[in-house]
């Protein structure tokens, strides 16, 4: 009897009880296969959700060229670099969570978007709603916080024009929109700053077609900023769960939705021949790991976890010189900060 069929040659890997189940979840076997080769003088742009946080450091740690428009001033002390949105990304936009927030940014950066009901108010101080956490007291007054952005978009082109690779992780799928302008906050009004209002305010839950086609005319937008010239892509998934809904179902719901949307949605890009998936969101919630990628808030990834994670990557991108920590104490972010930055933790200080 012939027993040939389409599974008899197939490696372990695409079976579930040899490529998983049996299988060690911090040495994978070709859970990741590069498209593309990322070189010493391949100038590296990042952003994303605060699980890309995660990535900029391990990349600088292994010698990547990641680009800085907006360095932290010499003074700054190393421990306040986060809280003032230094040595995160490659310039000063805070986490980007959503893909029409990315898109937002290039379009103002392009001139196609002029910027509009972006300033908040808390207690006689002025934030940019479109990266409240950056100054965390506030400006002073509504012209720095026009003029403080005006820089910010600059430096912003200057990253755009620059990069080779851009990484970005994509984090959620819901977002809090201005009714008159249609300007996404990566936060809802009234947490950091300003106040909500039912009125002006409302909230979105993007679906697949609307985050696909944002991408896409992201790039096309990047394309125009660059007068043409090409770039590859690396996205990812971020593994860490929403802290809250807005949607009115359950948040375990509501987070699988998002994070099938989103995954699926990196899936239908990276059949481009200049965009490539990094699955760091299915090795942290790989079953044999049981949840201990997480800490015990069974959302933030935690460090054993995340050197999993990039140790997959590096297997595929070898590093260019693995910077070890004498050779950081220049850059004490790097070498004591283990944590990441994310605006959305506040909202859980209104749960009841």
């Amino acid at each position: 009897m012939n027993n040939i069929n389409p599974y008899s040659n197939l490696q372990n890997y695409a079976f579930w009880k040899l490529g998983v189940a049996q299988e060690d979840p911090c040495n994978i076997d070709n859970i990741y296969v590069k498209k593309f080769s990322i070189k010493s003088e391949t100038k590296i742009a990042i952003a994303g959700s605060c699980f890309a946080q995660h990535i900029s450091k391990q990349l600088k740690i292994n010698g990547f060229d990641l680009i800085d428009e907006e360095p932290a001033p010499p003074g700054l002390p190393c421990e306040l670099h986060q809280q003032f949105g230094y040595s995160m990304y490659s310039a000063r936009y805070g986490n980007i969570y959503s893909v029409k927030q990315l898109l937002q940014l290039v379009q103002e950066v392009s001139g196609e978007r002029d910027p509009s009901n972006f300033i908040w108010n808390r207690d006689d101080r002025y934030f940019d709603a479109l990266r409240p956490l950056v100054e965390p007291e506030g400006y002073k007054s509504f012209h720095e916080v026009v003029d403080a952005r005006k820089y910010h978009i600059e430096k912003v082109k200057n990253v755009l024009n620059q990069l080779d690779l851009f990484i970005f992780t994509l984090g959620v799928t819901e977002m809090w929109l201005d009714k008159e302008t249609n300007t996404v906050f990566p936060i809802a009004p009234g947490v950091i700053a300003g106040k909500y209002d039912e009125k002006m305010h409302k909230f979105h839950n993007a679906k697949f077609n609307e985050i696909y086609t944002d991408f896409k005319s992201f790039e096309t937008t990047l394309l125009k900023i660059r007068d043409g010239r090409k770039f590859n892509i690396l996205l990812t998934v971020s593994p860490v769960p929403l802290t809250a809904t807005a949607s009115g179902k359950h948040i375990l719901v509501s987070n699988m939705n998002s994070k099938s949307i989103l995954r699926a949605v990196a899936g239908q890009l990276a059949e481009s021949k200049n965009i490539d998936y990094f699955p760091s969101f299915e090795i942290v919630n790989n079953p044999r790991f049981e949840s201990k990628g997480f800490n015990e808030n069974l959302r933030l990834v935690n460090d054993k976890c995340i050197k999993t994670v990039m140790g997959h990557f590096f297997k595929e991108h070898k590093p260019i010189k693995i910077i070890n920590k004498k050779d950081l104490k220049s850059n004490k972010f790097l070498v004591d900060n283990d944590d990441i930055f994310c605006d959305e933790l506040l909202i859980d200080s209104f749960n009841k």
